[in-house]
């Protein structure tokens, strides 16, 4: 007899374990199908924990020469890499059981391995045998890299975020096609941990969707590590011996060529839709990814799409909060809206790239001359002095009430004391409420409330209320 279930979710990544583990607490019937020998999809195995593992290495590694020229002392060798790869692999198994086959069984989850695929609306087989059946179902497969179309590819050897982290040596030189967050954070900690490292990408500068006083601090700095190639893009590919020749051909046509040892590709992701017979149950897929309402809903109403599968915010943090929706659409049959206006992520470079909420020039569209900027450099934040770190930056927008509309950072640790911004914003609170939040002295988190401060002396020390209270002040004497 087939088995029944409320929740069927395909995928074990973020949002799928999310939406599984969530339902099953509430008491839900649940399976989940993941086609890896065990859970925690991309972010676990391949992405988010391998790689800030390799970055804080290669970050200690970096300070510590830096240190070295600085203090007056040598230091020699090539890097062990044997020893990073051993802290990538420790990462991962100490993170694997909170989201292990084991855990899941322990919540009450049926947990299925293999390939999933729509029989109908509500049956999914389970490597084409198995086959059961779910009043609700969520598709959670993630995405993969995405490999473009470069004569001679399918010749050579290439890393991408999955295979990098099984590399037995550093090569001596490398080239990182992409210049989006996996390419830069991979490049930057490639480059410390002794590769030279070009990036070539066809956008014409380095985070484009970033503020431009926060791109340009970004793109000053990595420069300092990385070359960078803009406005080009790799044609054709050859290998002769253990040298690779990579053919760059810019926006005019013109072509140069590029030697390295090795070569990977970080230019995007492609969402995982095929074989899973979409068509069996009528959902709508437009341009490789699977289309959703605010809800989380496909075209096809019982079933419910979350993560990298979807196209839109390909973060593990996005993937997790529409989990959650979805727990409270499927199971409560509730109209949760998954709602992306407080959502920040942060570009974890050395330094790091904070984003939240508007641009600048985005909030002047919106709100035309409406808003106040409000900007602090981290030379005027004492731990940032203390520790030689003044190259940090921050910038706040409000609306003309003081409504947080949009907050911009770079420095050290930036996405840590962003996070009382985001706090703020999310909750409603202006920005003049943080400059009441007393912050341990000396603390990086100084640099959010001295633009809490300057939003006080702007209201306080302009216009007609200094005339007040200078009369107020010689009437009370």
């Amino acid at each position: 007899m087939m088995k029944k279930y409320d929740l069927i979710v395909i995928g074990g990544g973020s949002g799928g374990l999310t939406a599984a583990i969530g339902s099953a607490q509430f008491g839900a019937r649940v399976a989940l199908i993941e086609k890896d020998d065990e859970p925690g999809g991309d972010c676990l195995h391949y992405g988010c924990v391998p790689s800030k593992t390799y970055i804080k290495a290669a970050k200690e590694i970096y300070h510590a020469r830096l240190a070295a020229g600085t203090y007056g002392f040598s230091l020699g060798g090539k890097t062990d890499f044997s020893v990073v790869k051993k802290r990538v692999k420790e990462a991962i198994s100490e993170i694997q059981p909170h989201d292990s086959r084991e855990r899941l069984r322990s919540l009450g989850i049926d947990e299925y391995k293999g390939f999933a695929s729509f029989r109908s609306k509500h049956e999914v087989s389970i490597d084409g045998s198995e086959t059961i059946y779910g009043k609700r179902i969520v598709i959670a497969t993630g995405s993969r890299p995405a490999i473009p179309p470069i004569e001679g590819i399918e010749h050579i050897p290439y890393y991408t975020n999955e295979t990098i982290f099984d590399i037995e040596e550093v090569p001596d030189s490398l080239v990182v096609i992409g210049a989006g967050p996996v390419g830069i954070e991979l490049a930057q900690a490639m480059s410390r941990l002794g590769a030279d490292v070009t990036v070539v990408d066809h956008s014409p500068d380095l985070m484009a969707q970033e503020e431009w006083e926060i791109r340009e601090r970004a793109r000053e700095k990595l420069t300092e590590e990385i070359r960078f190639i803009f406005s080009a893009r790799i044609v054709e590919v050859k290998k002769d011996g253990g040298t690779l020749y990579l053919m760059a051909e810019d926006e005019d046509h013109g072509t140069s060529v590029l030697e390295c040892d090795a070569l990977l590709i970080a230019a995007g992701r492609k969402p995982n839709v095929e074989n899973l017979n979409l068509e069996h149950a009528e959902v709508k897929v437009e341009d490789g990814r699977i289309e959703v309402n605010g809800k989380m809903q496909t075209s096809m109403k019982n079933i419910f799409a979350c993560g990298d599968v979807t196209g839109d915010y390909p973060f593990t943090h996005a993937a997790g909060m529409e989990g959650k929706s979805i727990v409270a659409n499927a199971i409560f049959g509730l109209r949760r809206h998954t709602d992306y206006t407080h959502f920040a992520y942060v570009i974890y470079t050395d330094p790091e790239v904070f984003h939240l909420g508007l641009t600048e020039k985005q909030a002047r569209d919106q709100y035309q001359d409406e808003i106040h900027v409000y900007k602090v450099k981290g030379e005027d934040v004492d731990r940032f002095v203390a520790e030689r770190d003044k190259d940090a930056f921050m910038k706040i927008i409000t609306d003309k009430k003081g409504v947080i509309v949009g907050a911009h950072a770079i420095g050290t640790s930036a996405g840590d004391w962003m996070q009382q911004v985001i706090f703020a914003k999310q909750h409603g609170h202006k920005l003049k409420d943080i400059s009441s939040v007393v912050h341990p002295y000396p603390a990086r988190a100084e640099i959010v409330s001295k633009a809490a401060d300057e939003y006080w002396r702007r209201r306080l020390f302009t216009g007609t209320i200094p005339k007040i209270t200078r009369k107020y002040i010689k009437w009370f004497r």
